[in-house]
């Protein structure tokens, strides 16, 4: 399964590149993460519980940083196995780069499954694998930003005197 997409993010390139080694935003943003644990330098483990389809398994796996150009590109790999539910390994080659308005994120994805997952048929992986990496990207885009204008979130989104507020990692580093 392959999969290229990107998103604006309200942040400089810095904060950006921070968030995407940082293991508290990723396990923010990873869907079903329970566990995150490590560095960029070393790798991270993470534990993810997931249902795809009528298959729930909880994942133990590994995430490996490599080909790291601070502030500017880089690319996850992981792998992880589920048990008797089979196993899913992939990868996404990120690329940074400063726009108006903030760091335009460029992502390009690439995954496989096996064992069971795979019996599942490439439709019903197809959708699951583009959701989760959709919804990675918005809970990280999320995370750097804060909430957005607009929605159910609007009264949470400013604080006293009008203020936009900031997201929960720009609090962290300013």
């Amino acid at each position: 399964m392959h999969m290229t997409d990107s998103r604006t993010i309200a942040a400089s390139p810095e904060e950006v590149w921070n968030a995407i080694l940082d293991p508290d935003v990723l396990k923010q943003c990873v869907p079903g993460c329970t566990e995150m644990s490590g560095s960029a330098e070393e790798g991270f483990e993470a534990t993810v519980v997931q249902k795809v389809g009528p298959v729930k398994a909880t994942f133990k796996g590994t995430v490996v940083l490599s080909d790291m150009v601070p502030g500017q590109s880089l690319t996850l790999t992981g792998e992880g196995k589920g048990g008797a539910a089979g196993f899913a390994k992939g990868g996404a080659d990120v690329k940074l780069a400063a726009v108006e308005g903030g760091t335009e994120l460029h992502y390009d994805v690439e995954a496989k499954v096996g064992g069971k997952l795979a019996q599942l048929g490439s439709r019903i992986i197809d959708g699951f694998a583009k959701k989760m990496a959709d919804q990675f990207f918005s809970n990280f885009q999320s995370a750097v930003e804060g909430p957005q204008e607009g929605g159910d979130d609007a009264s949470e989104a400013e604080g006293e005197g009008g203020e936009k507020k900031k997201g929960w990692f720009k609090k962290l580093v300013s």
